[in-house]
């Protein structure tokens, strides 16, 4: 990124059609550290990589609840998401005011967009510089959507942003198939997977740098099913997830490395057969 004459401001336009500022907050979304949602037909997980700017500071938090039904993720500015997340929290509150019940995950979403909007429109604001994933449940189930600096939303069935979250996003592609019929323990398996793959090499999950938030139906199958309140977990709580999401992961690898070394070893029993009946017949030949 370099400056030029067409970034003073958010409402300049470029002769390219660009509006640089808006990309220069999708890039402080893209310095955030990564956090990844996932949704099925039952529950809506959110994951979460904590940082902490040195030794001495304490973790950042990056999941946020908005009311009992919905919560978010932020990756990007912490100030910024403070801001909406404020917002946000008012317009819920006002709609069980006004209307006495929760808000629609989707009206909320479309709000926050639209403040975020207009903010590209007007002299002397600038774009937020922080990205959004909004994990909800509604009268229509659970909800997963996607908010960018620029004021575009979009619902998803999986979704990761912030910093090397490419790859989490491929993990994501590669079992997206899986995710609808998951349950909650499988779901938050899966999107502790995606987080991994986003870490450098000397990196990892552990219970201080790692949150999970998941809301969703609760056990009771058929229409008494009650909506269960979203819920943040940090600390001792994570590990359960974090132990059995990567033990599962490296028992299957290791058994199918296993079938391997079995398959080795039978090929090389074979070949010694085959070895010492070529010697038995040469030295029948020989006699």
């Amino acid at each position: 990124m370099f400056r030029n004459n067409y970034d003073n401001d958010s409402v300049t336009f470029s002769p390219q059609g660009r509006i640089f500022q808006v990309e220069y907050a999708h890039e402080a979304v893209k310095q955030g550290s990564a956090v990844v949602g996932l949704v099925s037909k039952t529950h809506a997980v959110l994951i979460a990589l904590k940082r902490n700017a040195e030794e001495l500071s304490s973790y950042q938090k990056k999941l946020i609840g908005i009311d009992t039904h919905l919560g978010i993720a932020l990756a990007g500015l912490a100030s910024d998401a403070r801001v909406l997340s404020n917002f946000m929290k008012q317009q819920a509150l006002g709609s069980r005011l006004t209307y006495g019940r929760p808000i629609p995950i989707e009206r909320l979403v479309t709000q926050v967009g639209d403040r975020a909007q207009t903010n590209t429109q007007h002299y002397g604001k600038r774009p937020y510089g922080v990205g959004l994933l909004v994990a909800g449940i509604d009268s229509t189930g659970p909800h997963l959507f996607e908010f960018q600096p620029s004021g575009m939303t979009q619902e998803m069935a999986a979704s990761a942003i912030g910093a090397r979250s490419q790859m989490a996003r491929t993990y994501l592609e590669k079992h997206m198939d899986q995710f609808a019929a998951a349950g909650r323990d499988e779901l938050v398996r899966h999107g502790l997977r995606a987080l991994r793959e986003s870490l450098a090499q000397d990196k990892a999950l552990t219970v201080e740098n790692t949150s999970v938030a998941v809301i969703g139906l609760g056990d009771e199958p058929g229409p008494a099913q009650r909506e269960v309140a979203f819920k943040l977990y940090d600390g001792e709580a994570v590990g359960v997830w974090l132990e059995a999401g990567f033990d599962s992961q490296t028992t299957a690898a290791g058994g199918a490395a296993a079938g391997e070394e079995e398959e080795e070893e039978e090929d090389d029993e074979d070949e010694d057969e085959d070895e010492e009946e070529e010697g038995g017949d040469s030295m029948d030949v020989d006699g």
